[in-house]
């Protein structure tokens, strides 16, 4: 059973960030490039959750590059996953 993803306000943020960034330095097609590799894998994240590699054991904080520039860290809950933060 694939789990719902949510994202939090700080993450939602830097998306939008990096987003506009990419418009305004790079153009549409890059930014549209960077859109589907997110969400291809938030689509892979959901039905594989385990997928990161644990970056804080004590908080259950997993990560993983998107890009070699941009990495998700996020929390795995019973029925849902939130996105924490881009960087």
């Amino acid at each position: 059973m694939a789990l719902k993803i949510y994202w939090t306000k700080r993450a939602d943020k830097k998306f939008d960030q990096i987003l506009n960034y990419l418009q305004d330095e790079w153009g549409e097609s890059v930014a549209n490039a960077f859109i589907r590799k997110v969400y291809d894998f938030l689509n892979i994240l959901s039905e594989f959750p385990e997928i990161g590699t644990i970056e804080n054991k004590g908080k259950e904080i997993r990560g993983f590059t998107i890009i070699k520039q941009i990495n998700v860290f996020y929390r795995i809950f019973r029925r849902h996953i939130h996105t924490i933060k881009l960087f």
